[in-house]
């Protein structure tokens, strides 16, 4: 494997172990983030069920400045759409990625608009 395969393999080992210990219920469901060079995606996921309780991503706010910011936003709409569900504590699952930048912001974003974690 050379490249982009190496980074690939190592970014699914990584959320291969979070996703060992972390499970969303109905209950409490787990915040995925996913990360690619253009935009960002989160959902709730209700794993018990298999079920997607709530989904955005920053295509939607394109007019935004940068990325950083369109991920913040993202996440204080995400944590909207998740109160206006009932939903108020969740389990974050950054998805193998780091917890700095566009992940970081996210979280922020949703935990000012709400969320638990």
């Amino acid at each position: 494997m050379k490249g982009i395969a190496v980074k690939q393999n190592k970014l699914t080992r990584r959320h291969n172990k979070i996703r060992a210990r972390i499970s969303g219920t109905a209950a409490r469901p787990r915040l995925s983030v996913y990360k690619s060079n253009r935009y960002m995606v989160a959902q709730l996921v209700d794993d018990e069920a298999q079920t997607t309780l709530v989904a955005g991503s920053t295509k939607e706010f394109v007019k935004e400045a940068n990325k950083v910011s369109a991920s913040k936003r993202l996440g204080t709409e995400i944590a909207a759409r998740a109160k206006a569900k009932g939903i108020s504590t969740v389990v974050f699952d950054r998805g193998g990625f780091r917890f700095i930048g566009r992940v970081a912001a996210l979280a922020e974003g949703a935990r000012e608009g709400g969320l638990a974690f």
